[in-house]
């Protein structure tokens, strides 16, 4: 192990409630596997509750009841893994394109346990018209108006697309508007998540698809 892992915080415990042994092993196998794959660099350890599993996984309440959500550009399972272990009820897709990535995914969700979540090893273009979902999220995958041509085929009618962005988020839509009207984006807007958990709120992008 690279460093030493700093204990769950309080937000962890509100967050996972009785799910936070799962959370905690998962910061565990990013600590160590997740460095030895080069998912996660070293000197992130110290800050993966705040910066990484936590800031992911308060997203959560972006999605409906037992829905299904597909991460595209899951590499370290962020989003998808931090979602799928505080919300059991959701039927978690993983989309990764890299070989060693999707095998560490894998294994990843068998030490963990989490039967609602499905690796599929491709681009998010290699999925258009064969998966799709009411919610599609991602993390620092692309800028908005790349992100959207990969992520919102994958949309079903009247679903949404659920970006983690930054501070830059409004700027993003802006900047993307052309693009996301074109692929039936009919509202985008940027909502907080985790106020009450995190120091800075998580940023995402809401783009709501045109119905069917």
């Amino acid at each position: 192990m690279t460093a030493e892992i700093p204990p769950a915080p309080d937000g962890a415990h509100r967050l996972f409630g009785e799910r936070r042994p799962r959370a905690e092993a998962f910061v565990a196998i990013l600590a160590d596997t997740g460095v030895s794959h080069g998912l996660i660099g070293p000197r992130e350890v110290p800050i993966l509750w705040e910066r990484h599993v936590l800031n992911c996984a308060v997203i959560e309440d972006a999605f409906s009841r037992d829905a299904r959500v597909i991460d595209v550009g899951s590499g370290a399972g962020l989003p998808g893994l931090a979602v799928a272990i505080a919300r059991p009820d959701l039927d978690v897709h993983l989309v990764e394109p890299m070989l060693r990535r999707t095998e560490w995914l894998e294994h990843t969700t068998r030490e963990l346990d989490l039967e609602n979540v499905t690796v599929h090893r491709g681009r998010a273009e290699e999925f258009h018209g064969q998966l799709s979902a009411p919610f599609v999220t991602a993390r620092a995958v692309a800028r908005l108006d790349k992100l959207a041509r990969w992520c919102v085929p994958l949309v079903d009618p009247g679903g949404q697309m659920i970006a983690m962005k930054g501070r830059s988020a409004a700027d993003e839509i802006a900047k993307a508007a052309k693009v996301l009207r074109r692929l039936g984006v009919t509202a985008s807007e940027v909502t907080p998540h985790g106020a009450d958990i995190l120091d800075e709120p998580t940023l995402t992008v809401d783009c709501s698809v045109r119905g069917g």
